[in-house]
Parts: C-alpha cells; sequence; structure tokens
C-alpha cells in the first residue's frame, strides 16, 4: 500500500470549524510555547487540531524533539498524519497540555465532554504541570449549565442506578447521548455510554458527588483545576 494515501494520510477534519481566524491565533501562540523535548497532552476540538498542526510545522521546520500524548482517538490519528511522535502515559507524564472547553465560569471551573472524551482529558490534565485551555467569547458564562449540560460516562449496567442519584443531587434534565452517524446512544472509546445533566446549580463539591456515585467513570465537570484560559477572539 502507498504509505502517502491510505486513510490515515486523508484524514480531514470533518466539521466546520467557527471562528477560524481567531482560533488559528490561538493556535499559533500555543505552538510557539512549545520547547524542545517537551512532552504535550494534547486535547480534542477544532483549536486543538489548529495548534497541532501549527506544532507539526515547527517540528518539522525545526527538527524539534517533542512527543504527544493525546486525549482521543481521532487526535492521536492526526498526529500519525502529521508526524507527531506518539507516547503515554506510561512512559512520561506530560509538560503541559492544550484542550478546549464548552463552558467556562467566572472561577475557570469548566465543562467539558462534548466531543465524548473527558475521562482521558481529566486524566492528562490532572497529569500535567500546566493547562491552557482555548475559549472563544461564546465559552463564557455566569454559570456553568448555561448552554450545555454536565456529561457523565457512565458503565452500561449501572444506567438507572446512576439516572437515581444524579436526580438525588439535583439533576432536572437527564438524557442518555444519542449518536450520529449509528443507532443507539453514544459508546466512548473506554465502552461506556453518556448521560447529559442540566443542573440548575453547580455547588462546590458536585464533580466529587457526581464522581462517588458507583457506575460513574468521570463527569466533564472540572472545578478546582490549576487553568490559563486563553481566549480565541471573535473579531
Amino acid at each position: 500500500m502507498d504509505q502517502n494515501n491510505n486513510i490515515i494520510s486523508n484524514l480531514v477534519w470533518s466539521a466546520e470549524i467557527t471562528n477560524i481566524n481567531g482560533k488559528q491565533k490561538v493556535a499559533d501562540e500555543i505552538a510557539a510555547k512549545v520547547k524542545d523535548g517537551d512532552v504535550l497532552g494534547v486535547g480534542s476540538g477544532s483549536t486543538s487540531y489548529l495548534a497541532l498542526v501549527a506544532i507539526a510545522n515547527r517540528i518539522r521546520k525545526e527538527k524539534l524533539n517533542v512527543k504527544a500524548i493525546p486525549t482521543s482517538l481521532e487526535i492521536s490519528m492526526f498526529c500519525s498524519k502529521l508526524g507527531v511522535p506518539l507516547t503515554s502515559l506510561y512512559e512520561n507524564k506530560p509538560d503541559w497540555l492544550f484542550d478546549g472547553a464548552d463552558e467556562v465560569d467566572p472561577n475557570n471551573s469548566l465543562i467539558k465532554g462534548r466531543g465524548g472524551a473527558m475521562f482521558k482529558e481529566k486524566l492528562l490534565l490532572a497529569s500535567s504541570e500546566v493547562s491552557y485551555i482555548i475559549v472563544d467569547d461564546s465559552k463564557m458564562v455566569p454559570k456553568l449549565c448555561t448552554n450545555f449540560p454536565i456529561p457523565v460516562e457512565v458503565f452500561p449496567q449501572a444506567l438507572l442506578y446512576v439516572e437515581r442519584e444524579l436526580k438525588a443531587l439535583g439533576a432536572d434534565n437527564i438524557h442518555l447521548r444519542p449518536a450520529k452517524g449509528k443507532d443507539g446512544p453514544v459508546i466512548t472509546e473506554n465502552g461506556n455510554i453518556i448521560l447529559d445533566c442540566m443542573f440548575d446549580e453547580v455547588g462546590h463539591s458536585l464533580e466529587r458527588d457526581i464522581k462517588s456515585i458507583t457506575g460513574v467513570i468521570e463527569s466533564g465537570l472540572f472545578i478546582g483545576y490549576n487553568l490559563q484560559i486563553l481566549m480565541a477572539s471573535n473579531t
């Protein structure tokens, strides 16, 4: 098989990239931070993809020794396409991470997980010394659950028990996330399902309370992490 003409080499970003000019500026800012020898946690989403392209260009032009730990299968395939060497948490700890978010409140608490990769995203974020979160103005909200629900990754057989316990915590709108392009629910890379949950109030203990439910693998709620927010201008 021609190694320059296969499925990986022909990958393209599957969705329209909104606010591409603002995202490209932040992507270039992220790429400029890369140093020789860095191990990077690479998040999901379109801005992370643009940053990865910019980083790959630097690796190629400057012969940098840089490795990536991706948060999703999609990003790992793009690393292969772009020539960014992969590593894992078995071998390396990320020096820093870049990723996006669905919502950011005034305390820099986040909702993430629209792409369904919140378990690996949280694992890498917790493992990184520095984490850059890239958002535009539309992601800044006065309180979490303004526009997006909190995604909760659930072991399938625990579905009904977890639903009951989430309602006891105050979730007033819970939906099993349906797939696009296949029948049935979204199946995560860990073989689990996702419940999208709206809460009227998101207290400081809610992340811990959700995680303590037997059958919950992880949630897309991020409270109290050391984050640096980078804004992609909409203008």
